[in-house]
């Protein structure tokens, strides 16, 4: 059969195009916040309750430091779900993708937005008590205008921002306390994570492999904004790994610009005190112009969380040209690997594959299997002993020449997060199949790395998008279970790629939206059921999130679509006129509950 495939108009680029002006709402020297109503009573975050991750409260992007998206409630389940209604709505009153979770902290919600808003809500009534609107440059141009999450720590609230800063806000009011440039922007270091919070640092890192910015992850005091340690993805001279970055080549200082952003956040053993970070693509995209392995990019690292020295790591595949970030932290889940119990992390990632790996006390990370979700055409196969894959050289992008490869640069499941569920012991996976591109691989010679401009060694408009198979899913919901390895149920969602985030709960539910159809949907977590669903206003790509006030539960997401998911759609409904392309923007926070 042949294929049609899209060429991406100037006037629609994916990336070049998405590299907008986030004039601020505000200028320099003015309040920073609207204080509606401050926050009586508030309860202080101590290390102890991020370590419980009590059910009442999501005090973490993804639910708790093991990075499951689960929720222990159950008042909300299979049976009653039918009854579940929306109890209030909030507008944010901002454009764009909106990718953070609702956290909640005993009854007080906070919600970071496009352009750098925090908003703090009564998580019960919906009621403003306060909105923080970030100062950023008016000059300021970034990729993505997006933020994925706030991190919560005694009375504070930490968030990151585009011009780089990690910023601590007192939780009552919204008022800044404090700043601490971790990244400048003007090179293209911008920051779009959710920090994480440890025993009061907090840790963050700047996308900006894109043009040319050596990754890397700091901590910082929240009390005093103080930096504590840095710790770069790229090792330089004299560090292990530093002679996977060959200097040869049309690129032989390549380490010094090499990519491998850490551009979502991590997790965290609170027993060793380790952390595990995902590290993004290489840069520029083609391996060819930096030969050799290009540690850490695309990798996870085990970090120790006081002093960021790396214990261990893990890379998926090795000289990265696919643009498959490693940026998905794995999840911490044990499982049984012949019949032995294995502590482990399991991850979901960009290349397709999924991945047991084996953690050790010291850090150190052992490869156990991995196996592939969706049709990944560039690997021939992964090394039975090291998870080391084996490329089939047609598929894997190199200068002067078009190559295609599947999945796509967006791969088989990108930012959105996979959800545990250890009732179940299933793993469930927003993926998307069937889905590949092609182009040609350029020396950017007028372009220097860290200089603001876009610098990946591709032409964008040559870059070209297609389906593999038009009358295949391109969106996929899978169900695997995790000790027998193997899919136990997938729910197709036809001609629309899927960016939600997954949900999964005690009350044997899967939440999950992200799709072009605008709902958001339940399914019964162990026959994969669609058991109920609600229409949005827009696209929900932000994760759902569950919690509970004066003892009633609620679900909450965040309506809101934009970049990624947008950019895709764009192309794809071009091609196809089954494509629903048609999606509203505009940001919405949506909570519901059941009846009392």
């Amino acid at each position: 059969m042949q294929i049609k495939k899209h060429r991406l108009k100037k006037h629609r680029l994916w990336l070049a195009g998405c590299i907008v002006s986030c004039a601020p709402l505000i200028t320099h020297g003015q309040n920073l916040t609207k204080l509606n109503q401050e926050i009586e009573n508030y309860t202080p975050v101590t290390q102890e309750r991020l370590e419980s991750a009590d059910p009442k409260d999501w005090l973490h992007a993804r639910g708790r430091y093991e990075g499951w998206m689960y929720s222990e409630l159950d008042q909300i389940n299979s049976r009653n779900v039918t009854s579940l209604r929306p109890v209030w709505t909030y507008a944010t009153n901002l454009d764009s993708g909106h990718q953070a979770p609702a956290m909640v902290n005993d009854g007080v919600m906070f919600v970071s937005t496009p352009y750098n808003h925090v908003i703090a809500l009564d998580a019960k009534t919906g009621q403003l008590f306060w909105r923080y609107q970030h100062d950023n440059p008016s000059d300021l141009s970034v990729m993505h205008n997006t933020n994925r999450g706030v991190a919560l720590w005694d009375d504070k609230v930490v968030v990151a921002s585009l011009d780089g800063n990690i910023n601590i806000l007192n939780a009552k009011d919204g008022q800044r306390i404090c700043q601490h440039d971790v990244g400048d922007w003007r090179v293209g270091a911008y920051i779009t994570s959710a920090p994480v919070v440890v025993k009061g640092q907090a840790m963050v890192g700047p996308s900006g492999g894109e043009f040319g910015v050596r990754g890397f992850l700091e901590s910082v005091d929240v009390n005093t904004c103080e930096p504590i340690w840095k710790t770069y993805s790229v090792p330089g001279p004299g560090q292990p790994g530093h002679e996977t970055w060959k200097a040869e080549g049309v690129r032989p200082d390549a380490w010094k610009y090499g990519g491998g952003s850490m551009w979502l956040p991590g997790n965290y053993d609170a027993d060793t005190g380790v952390l595990y970070w995902g590290v993004g693509n290489g840069s520029p995209w083609l391996g060819d112009q930096r030969p050799g392995d290009n540690l850490y990019v695309a990798s996870v690292l085990a970090m120790n969380a006081a002093d960021g020295d790396i214990r261990g790591h893990f890379q998926y595949h090795w000289n990265d040209s696919w643009d498959w970030a490693g940026m998905s932290a794995p999840m911490l889940v044990d499982f049984k690997d012949k019949r032995k119990k294995v502590t482990g992390l399991l991850t979901p990632q960009r290349n397709g594959y999924l991945y047991w790996l084996e953690r050790e006390k010291s850090g150190e990370i052992g490869y156990v299997e991995g196996i592939p979700y969706v049709y990944n055409n560039a690997f021939k196969s992964l090394d039975s002993k090291t998870g080391r894959p084996t490329y089939d050289e047609e598929h894997k992008p190199v200068t002067g020449k078009r190559v295609s490869y599947c999945p796509s640069l967006w791969g088989g499941k990108n930012y959105p997060y996979a959800a545990y569920n250890p009732e179940t012991g299933m793993i469930y996976i927003p993926s998307n199949d069937n889905l590949c591109n092609s182009f040609i691989g350029i020396v950017q010679e007028d372009i220097e790395p860290l200089s603001g401009q876009f610098w990946a060694g591709i032409d964008i408009p040559d870059l070209e998008v297609y389906v593999k198979d038009k009358d295949k899913s391109v969106g996929v919901m899978q169900a695997w279970d995790v000790d027998k390895r193997e899919v136990v149920w997938t729910h197709e969602f036809g001609h629309t790629m899927t960016w939600g985030s997954t949900l999964t709960t005690a009350g044997n539910l899967v939440f999950s939206a992200g799709t072009n159809d605008r709902m958001l949907r339940a399914f019964d977590a162990k026959t994969g059921e669609i058991v109920w669903e609600y229409p949005l206003p827009s696209t929900a790509i932000a994760p759902p999130t569950s919690y509970t006030v004066d003892g009633k539960q609620y679900i909450a997401v965040v309506a809101g679509y934009g970049v990624d998911a947008a950019w895709t759609n764009s192309v794809l409904s071009g091609q196809d006129d089954r494509w629903i392309s048609d999606v509203p923007e505009g940001g919405t926070i949506y909570v519901f509950a059941l009846p009392d």
